[in-house]
């Protein structure tokens, strides 16, 4: 099962995501982490990116499709995977496709949290408040000036992709306010057609 959660930050994919890697044991996979991890590791796109990143540049679509290729060879995503947070662009999106079709596979099914923006930013304060009240560092991301900047970036570049892939009838849209069971539930309910297919 190949799926890819789409939202904006502060949505719940991170949370879900763990709770989908628990239930169908496939790996959440995130860009950041699998940049990393190839830097870490030396392979040739990781020695590019590294390169890129150390002359102050941004890692180009070309080099992370790269990364996220030689990632789901590895043993533990060769029966699926989820990307979290990747594509951020329709560019991404079309060059994850081929990539994909260059190899054989697909993805799934696209998993879409629709929120209410003005209640997310309220929630991201109140957690930032509650974790200062704690006498606890509050994340920067928390912060809701920064957040606020985040949630903007994600509508100028990232909010194409899901008509995209709603074009491509892959999306199951879910109330990403709802509790966290709840949209756990709400997953499950858009994965049966995808995990039926599977045991067919």
């Amino acid at each position: 099962m190949r799926l890819i959660l789409l939202g904006p930050p502060g949505a719940g994919k991170g949370t879900q995501a763990h709770r989908l890697t628990e239930a169908y044991g496939i790996p959440q996979l995130s860009t950041g982490d699998m940049l990393r991890e190839a830097v870490a590791q030396g392979t040739e796109v990781g020695r590019k990116a590294q390169a890129l990143m150390d002359a102050g540049q941004l890692v180009p679509d070309d080099v992370v499709i790269g990364i996220v290729a030689d990632r789901i060879e590895q043993a533990d995503a060769r029966g699926g995977f989820i990307l979290d947070g990747f594509p951020r662009t329709v560019a991404q999106a079309e060059a994850l496709e081929k990539m994909l079709a260059d190899k054989g596979l697909r993805i799934d099914r696209v998993i879409e949290f629709k929120v209410d923006e003005g209640r997310l930013v309220e929630r991201i304060a109140r957690r930032a408040a509650e974790t200062e009240a704690k006498g606890l560092p509050v994340r920067k991301d928390d912060n809701p000036d920064v957040f606020r900047r985040r949630l903007d970036e994600f509508r100028q570049a990232t909010a194409a992709v899901g008509p995209y892939y709603r074009a491509r009838d892959m999306v199951h849209q879910i109330d990403g306010m709802a509790s966290m069971d709840e949209v756990t539930a709400q997953i499950r309910v858009g994965l049966e057609e995808v995990v039926a297919g599977q045991r067919a």
